[in-house]
């Protein structure tokens, strides 16, 4: 329910808020649990498979319920390093803990969802487990399981097998699901009901793997659950982390990116969800179960400069493998599919009654400039950090800056994936120059010297191009080259190096985003009303943009104010730790799909811009390191640079 566009407190029957929910994940698929206890969505065997729980969507399109007669529980968290979940009641008569996870084993051929990429020592078991145990007194437990196939238009029938087990085909997928409490079905539901004591627990596990293999007993259960955290501690310990307060802010945003990231090819999806609404009851709302190359740039920074080297090489070739066949997209599946057509599943309510609800996204059909620039930056700093091109790696890399060379003056849909009239966006612009000025480093580092000065020519054309068209009679950059108005994805413009930090449109850019998209201290990516975007209604502030405000405000030497900023953000993380796409300034409400990839990659670079700013006395644009000496090591470039831009004096 939305009053004035502001998300009410939960009610009974009401969709939760979205930033409420808990995300598990197995690196193959993922599942939303709601504060009650409910899992309202969970896709098998992929991300972007047809949902069996749906509940987000639609209260009747299925859900899998476990938890006492209550529905708000005292207290939930993840267990401290992981992705599993731990909920506590506290009832009239007693207390109960319940703790979920989809979980990981010991590694065995995938014949469920198979690899693509070098196995590593543990694989997603294919199921879900959950326990509850009574802590003290006793509690009434209940557990619901509404199975829903093909986004809830079929509702296959449980077969019970005695009363602790059934099976069901959803969607061509054998599944089992198991539990230690007595089982019957009502209607199409699998139901069950009992009492704990101090001390008593039950397990209930549903699985989908090749062979449906569940927990024998509680026992396995458990030894399952503790599996799967230790799979989240071992990885984590990997990372490296700077010693300060912010660094449990940057544990789960790297936990959340592994946790969205596909096993089997290295894929990085934008977000667990499809057809979150931008704008309460309106029509923002797009599939994002999908990877997008502009993400490559700052997924592989962020992946690198945290230590997760096997992440980030396994994307880098998921990168290569799909852009390597034919001409570039803005996004493809997370098996490389390049076909994601667009349609509409209308007999879903939406959330909260945003419609229409939809799968698949057309912006993949659309012209985006910008990509260009983004791969290349990724190119870049993977090759950079492996001090190494691959012979393939460099084909890709000479026909992707050719291909930028070819569209740079075009029009194009730019950044935002707008639904209206091409324009000569600036950021497009930008990151055209950034695959150019990449292009140029990288061919020089080859001893390409012919191609490298060619290369930097043109990207030297480019940038008077911007620097003539593309900044108003104030100083600042605009949205594209018919317009003064502002755009946040003009932030980038020092973050890409393409001009320093010291620059006075620089300044008077950053400054002027900061106070003409500012609604209620957050940052708007754009005014809907300046903006052809081909949409109706208005839009919440996007927390990508308020990130990158923060790390543009750094650069420029305003360090108390980037760090202020960057404080309130992280204040606006949902009840979990995690961010949606945008966040409703007055309320803080989260809206768009969740949790959102490229805001947690933002809040990485912005968090690390802030320490920096603390470890470091420096003047404006001065070379810095992230985190001390850590990042100097790993030589990780970009974003955050000690390399000056390729460009001529201006």
């Amino acid at each position: 329910m939305t009053v004035d566009g502001l998300t009410t407190s939960p009610r009974l029957g009401a969709f939760p808020r979205i930033g409420d929910y808990a995300f598990l994940s197995d690196c193959h698929t993922g599942a939303l649990v709601a504060p009650d206890g409910s899992v309202e969505w969970l896709c098998v065997p992929r991300f972007d498979s047809p949902s069996m729980f749906g509940a987000l969507l639609d209260r009747d399109a299925g859900s899998f319920r476990l938890g006492p007669r209550e529905r708000v529980p005292l207290a939930r968290r993840y267990e401290p390093g992981t992705n599993v979940l731990e909920t506590t009641w506290a009832t009239g008569a007693g207390w109960l803990v319940v703790r979920d996870a989809l979980t990981f084993g010991a590694w065995r051929e995938d014949r469920t969802d198979p690899h693509q990429r070098p196995p590593a020592d543990e694989e997603a078991d294919h199921r879900l487990v959950r326990t509850a145990e009574c802590l003290q007194g006793d509690v009434e437990i209940e557990i619901e399981v509404d199975l829903t196939g093909a986004y809830g238009t079929d509702r296959p029938e449980w077969r019970l097998d005695g009363r602790h087990r059934a099976e069901a085909t959803v969607d061509g997928h054998d599944l089992r699901f198991t539990t230690d409490v007595r089982l019957d079905r009502e209607d199409t539901r699998l139901v069950g009901r009992t009492r704990l004591e101090e001390g008593d627990a039950i397990h209930c596990a549903l699985s989908w793997a090749d062979d449906l293999a569940v927990p024998a007993d509680l026992d396995e259960a458990r030894e399952d659950l503790a599996e799967t955290a230790e799979f989240w501690r071992l990885w984590l310990r990997d990372g490296q982390f700077p010693d300060h307060p912010w660094r449990v802010h940057l544990q789960r945003a790297a936990l959340t990116l592994k946790g969205l990231t596909y096993a089997p090819t290295g894929a990085l999806v934008a977000a667990l969800t499809t057809s979150l609404p931008e704008t309460p009851g309106g029509e923002r709302n797009w599939d994002y179960r999908y990877t997008w190359i502009r993400d490559s740039t700052w997924a592989l920074w962020s992946l690198h400069v945290l230590g997760f080297d096997w992440e980030a090489a396994d994307f880098a070739q998921f990168i290569r493998d799909v852009c390597m066949s034919a001409d570039l997209q803005v996004m493809y599946g997370v098996g490389g599919e390049r076909e994601l057509t667009e349609s509409t599943l209308d007999h879903l309510s939406g959330y909260e009654g945003a419609r229409p609800v939809r799968i698949g996204n057309a912006a993949y059909s659309q012209q985006q400039h910008d990509v260009y620039g983004a791969l290349l930056d990724s190119l870049y700093i993977h090759s950079k950090v492996a001090e190494r091109i691959r012979p393939e790696g460099w084909r890709l890399i000479a026909e992707q800056v050719e291909g930028a060379v070819k569209v740079w003056q075009q029009p194009d849909q730019g950044i935002w994936e707008t639904r209206g009239e091409p324009k000569h966006y600036v950021s497009s612009k930008v990151m055209c120059w950034v695959a150019l000025d990449r292009g140029a480093r990288l061919a020089r580092w080859r001893e390409e010297h012919e191609l490298a000065d060619r290369w930097h020519d043109i990207a030297t054309e480019i940038h008077a191009d911007v620097l003539a068209r593309g900044v108003t009679d104030d100083g600042v950059f605009r949205q594209h080259y018919d317009t003064d108005a502002l755009d946040a994805s003009t932030l980038l413009v020092p973050l890409v190096r393409f001009l320093p930090p010291t620059d006075d449109r620089v300044r008077a850019t950053v400054l002027a985003i900061a106070q003409g998209l500012n609604q209620d201290g957050l940052v708007l990516r754009y005014h809907p009303e300046e903006t052809d975007d081909g949409l109706q209604g208005s839009e919440g502030t996007f927390a990508i943009c308020s990130f990158w405000l923060v790390s543009a405000l750094s650069e420029i030497g305003e360090a108390d104010s980037a760090r202020i900023l960057c404080e309130r953000l992280l204040g606006y993380a949902g009840a979990l730790g995690l961010f949606a796409e945008e966040i409703e300034a007055r309320s803080g409400a989260h809206l768009g799909n969740f949790p959102q990839a490229f805001t947690h990659l933002a809040l990485i670079n912005a968090v690390s811009h802030v320490i920096a700013d603390e470890l470091e006395d420096r003047e404006p644009g001065a070379p810095t390191a992230v985190f001390g000496e850590l990042r100097a090591r790993r030589g990780v470039p970009t974003l955050r640079t000690n390399e000056a831009p390729t460009i001529p004096e201006s």
